[in-house]
């Protein structure tokens, strides 16, 4: 599976053409797409694009209808499918947005804009050098994550936390989110966020459909932590320690 599908992490989208072609469909790709795409919403789910491919043995080229779709859509999509390449397909992508949303794949992003910032600074003033040398772990955590649309889930979170100079593992986090009323306690949804965190943008709760043996689609809820909620929650325990 390694190679088959390429995900844009830039813009969190997946080929359509690359994905007809992992699950080996043998249906025209323009009316596998027409059809798998009912229900979702154009420049928002996917968008249109045209590549230039080979046309000919002589080197002519010619230009093919594409479509750049969300990396949840490509999900879904593989699951409709309700083969093994789509399963294999659907888990391939999973594992790439769990590897992409590790701690240490968000730092590497973050200090890669850091790293930008600091050399586009640097050009503009130099006299500003030694000032941003000082600012750039705020620039590296603050800036860089709150701006990035990744969110984690909260075992990431307690690894960041811990990565930041404060010792606590998951369970622990739980525990002291649920007492603190940040995730609700008790009943069918313990563990997910009070609606106000929401809406001040600590954290997301991101649905799933995952497919049960008799066929049946069940949906799955997860309390995830946005860029906004990483920076919230590493300042308060950094603040408790001082």
């Amino acid at each position: 599976m390694n190679g088959l599908i390429t995900v844009n992490f830039d813009t969190q989208t997946v080929s359509a053409r690359e994905l007809h072609k992992a699950l080996g469909i043998e249906k025209r790709f323009s009316t596998w797409f027409e059809t798998n795409s009912q229900g979702f919403l154009e420049n928002e789910d996917f968008r249109g694009v045209y590549l230039e491919v080979q046309g000919n043995q002589y080197g002519g080229k010619q230009t093919v209808q594409d479509y750049e779709m969300s990396v949840d859509m490509a999900k879904h999509i593989c699951l409709m499918s309700r083969t093994e390449k789509g399963k294999q397909c659907r888990q391939y992508l999973i594992d790439l947005e769990k590897a992409w949303n590790t701690p240490e794949q968000i730092f590497a992003r973050a200090l890669k804009m850091a790293d930008q910032t600091i050399n586009r600074l640097k050009s503009e003033n130099h006299a500003l050098t030694e000032r941003i040398e000082q600012d750039k772990p705020k620039i590296l955590f603050a800036d860089a994550v709150s701006a990035s649309h990744t969110s984690i889930l909260i075992g990431d979170l307690a690894k960041l936390i811990c990565q930041n100079g404060v010792q606590i593992g998951q369970k622990r986090l739980f525990d002291w989110l649920r007492e603190k009323n940040y995730l609700i306690k008790n009943g069918t949804s313990r563990n997910m966020p009070q609606q106000r965190y929401v809406e001040q943008g600590l954290f997301e709760v991101k649905e799933s459909s995952v497919q049960n043996p008799d066929g049946s689609v069940r949906i799955t809820r997860t309390t995830k932590v946005t860029g906004k909620g990483q920076v919230y929650f590493v300042n308060k325990f950094l603040s408790t320690c001082k």
